[in-house]
């Protein structure tokens, strides 16, 4: 018997596999998770540097945000 050419079952590639959030339309939740790190580590950062200052009785310097 010859083979129906409108059978495509198998044709193409794998499909990839996505975790569960990607599933639930999350998406890469792993590059949202590092910048809100990010975000956390830079108020802290802040926070340090305007106590240091106050502590040295000095007012706080402004400094430009560091675009990563």
């Amino acid at each position: 018997m010859a083979k129906s050419r409108n059978n495509l079952l198998g044709v193409g590639g794998q499909r990839k596999k996505l975790s569960r959030a990607e599933q639930q339309g999350a998406g890469p939740a792993r590059n949202n998770d590092r910048k809100a790190a990010e975000d956390k580590k830079q108020e802290l950062v802040r926070k340090m540097r305007e106590r240091a200052a106050a502590a040295d009785g000095a007012a706080p310097a402004e400094d430009a945000p560091a675009g990563s």
